[in-house]
């Protein structure tokens, strides 16, 4: 009778590793505060602003930020990210990398971009 119940405990304890590797849940954008919900929609990832530390920025609450990017490596995602702050969409790259979300918005070859900080599922 052990031995099912131990299986349970590693398929439970791996499905919880394989759910920290993935970009699903709220982040934080450490040079602004504003926190995004990253969000699985039809097989793609989608990200929506869910809080702002700047209240003056209140108004962006709500707004899709990423309307759908496609996986295009084991810890990578590729689609068109939204800059609140100039109102410019950028192609975009969105990567784990250890305990961070690198969120990279290019024009051609020039990137820039931040790794954030995940602050829960």
């Amino acid at each position: 009778m052990k031995t099912p119940i131990a299986a349970a405990v590693v398929v439970t304890a791996l499905a919880g590793a394989a759910s920290a590797a993935e970009p699903y849940g709220v982040w934080m954008r450490p040079s602004t505060g504003t926190q995004v919900r990253f969000y699985d929609c039809g097989g793609k990832l989608c990200g929506k602003i869910v809080g702002v530390r700047d209240q003056s920025r209140k108004s962006e609450i709500g707004t899709v930020i990423l309307p759908g990017a496609a996986k295009s490596g084991a810890n990578e995602w590729k689609g068109n990210l939204l800059n609140t702050e100039n109102g410019k969409t950028y192609s975009g790259v969105l990567a784990m990398e250890g305990n961070g979300l690198s969120l990279k918005g290019c024009i051609g070859f020039i990137c820039q971009g931040e790794t954030w900080t995940r602050v829960k599922q």
